[in-house]
């Protein structure tokens, strides 16, 4: 028998159910029946010791096999290539018709090479390894593996057509190929933009154990909680050692308690864990040593479960790290944040393009946003205010007036309504200051388009840090100051991840972790997305 379980996985049941092992449920430190109980658990469970761990049981391996074939990973892959198919019979059919459209009766050859171009195109893929699980969902090695294999399945008709002196028309193939890799990439943004909206619905997740200490085990769970599109379903938590009075005093101020994942056992319980939980993930958290993870991968292996090792390094990720094995031990190259050189050139010359661009198209609005604005209240239609560049240079930064001309004496009698509690920035929904045209422009973002004027005298960038005041620049500690190593963006991580919902110290984050991966491709996808944040209006207020 089988019963389901809510997220939809089926478990078994009767002799065949996984066994349930004890909760460690996380007490009030000041609960004089911690200490009682804690004590119980460590009768029940082996002492930690260097033998090595119970294998994850066969029945265990084959259900969680069964569910990886068989679950939303594989009917997700089949969507993936239906787009690529797709795509792929869009661009013969163009290419063909550019090619042959005055005379199509007399290129049958070329009917047939756009029947099986389709075929080609998704078993490229396939040995590609673009359908690979652990590349579907999130990053950029996706489309790099897509574009990949649509450079080889190129190289490989060229090679073919040249050695056995077959004539192939250059213009279809130019036409057919790259058509097929850019539909293909929109296809996968489409795939993705579907699968993130089933996983903020609590669909199609992967059950993750953690396993480590307390504190590094938090910081994990606390990390995967905060982006739900990630589609970790934190299912347990595994410790390295059972938690004592004091450290588990630590682990309470340290926001443990908040995050709601029950401690199912420890290293000793692994098997056992993974078949209570049904987990199909394990991360393991950085400061494990060496031998325990060693045991902990013997037990694992055969039991096709994913196995992560978290890195120690966080907000550091794309091409800075790469593996340099040393003496037989794998090590982490990180490179230097890329500040200077020709990326930064080509970034400027970019930026400078696309708001050229964006002001010409969007020129007549922009008139018509200025009138309206002088119409419907006293003042310019311009707010310009000083703010802070990279290096600390200040600019005069541009926008559509949405308050009236007293909002700053305002200022002072509505300090005490501020929504953020640090201080360092000024935000209320409801704003009285705000004029009825700036609420509307507030909503869906307009009031930053003059800021493309900001980027065509290189004050700022498309894409980069939220323009901080001088106040908040003067109130900075630490390495906060390196969000002004780049230039502040019109858009940025902090646009598409909240805007206005976001703590200071997220914000902070988001602009950092910019400031240490950026890239020309990573800019990109941050104007894609923010598309659909404007859509979404989530934080504009």
């Amino acid at each position: 028998m089988t019963e389901t379980m809510p997220d939809g996985a089926r478990t078994p049941t009767g002799a065949a159910a996984a066994p349930v092992i004890p909760v460690l449920s996380v007490w009030p430190h000041n609960d004089p029946a911690f200490v009682d109980v804690s004590r119980l658990v460590r009768q029940r469970l082996p002492s930690r010791s260097a033998k090595p761990l119970p294998p994850v049981p066969e029945t265990v391996q084959k259900d969680i096999a069964y569910r990886a074939q068989v679950g939303w990973e594989r009917r997700y892959v089949r969507l993936l290539a239906m787009f690529d198919a797709a795509g792929c019979v869009l661009a013969a059919l163009m290419a063909f018709l550019v090619r042959f459209g005055d005379n199509p009766a007399s290129s049958w050859p070329y009917i047939v090479m756009s029947g099986v171009l389709p075929l080609a195109w998704v078993l490229s893929m396939a040995f590609g390894r673009a359908y690979e699980g652990r590349f579907l969902g999130g990053g950029s090695e996706e489309f790099r593996r897509v574009i990949n294999a649509s450079a080889r399945l190129t190289a490989c008709v060229a090679v073919i057509s040249y050695a056995t002196k077959l004539e192939i028309a250059r213009s279809y193939v130019l036409i057919a190929f790259p058509m097929a890799t850019l539909l293909a990439v929109v296809g996968r943004c489409c795939g993705r933009g579907i699968l993130h909206r089933m996983r903020r619905g609590g669909r199609c997740l992967h059950r993750v154990l953690v396993i480590g200490s307390g504190d590094a085990a938090a910081t994990l769970v606390r990390l995967a909680q905060r982006d739900p599109t990630a589609g970790w379903s934190m299912v347990g938590v595994c410790l390295d050692r059972l938690p004592g009075r004091h450290s588990h005093d630590r682990l309470e101020r340290s926001g443990f308690d908040l995050l709601g994942v029950p401690i199912v056992g420890t290293l000793e319980s692994l098997h056992t864990a993974i078949g209570a939980t049904m987990a199909t993930t394990v991360a393991i958290c950085p400061q494990m040593d060496g031998e325990t993870l060693r045991r902990v991968m013997l037990a694992l292996e055969g039991s096709d479960i994913d196995v992560l090792v978290s890195s120690a390094l966080t907000d550091v990720t794309g091409p800075r790290i790469s593996i340099r094995p040393v003496a037989g031990l794998p090590l982490l190259h990180i490179e230097e944040p890329e500040l200077t050189g020709a990326r930064r050139v080509l970034k400027a010359c970019v930026d400078r393009v696309f708001a050229l661009a964006a002001v010409l198209l969007a020129l007549p609005f922009l008139l018509a946003v200025g009138i309206a604005i002088r119409v419907t209240s006293r003042g310019p239609a311009i707010f310009k205010q000083t703010r802070v560049g990279r290096s600390g240079e200040t600019f005069r930064m541009y926008k559509f007036r949405s308050m009236y001309l007293d909002a700053e004496e305002r200022l002072e009698e509505l300090r005490a309504a501020n929504e953020r509690a640090e201080g360092l920035l000024f935000k209320i929904r409801d704003d009285p200051r705000v004029t009825p045209i700036g609420r509307f422009l507030r909503k869906w973002s307009l009031d930053e388009l003059p800021q493309l004027f900001n980027v065509l005298n290189g004050n700022m960038s498309l894409v980069g840090p939220r323009p901080p005041l001088p106040a908040e620049v003067a109130r900075y500690e630490g390495d906060v100051h390196r969000r002004l190593m780049v230039k502040p963006g019109l858009t940025g991580l902090w646009q598409i991840s909240g805007r206005s919902d976001l703590e200071w110290d997220e914000s902070v984050r988001l602009d950092l972790r910019y400031v240490e991966n950026w890239s020309l491709a990573m800019d990109f996808v941050i104007l894609w997305r923010t598309l659909f944040a404007v859509v979404r209006r989530e934080g504009a207020y």
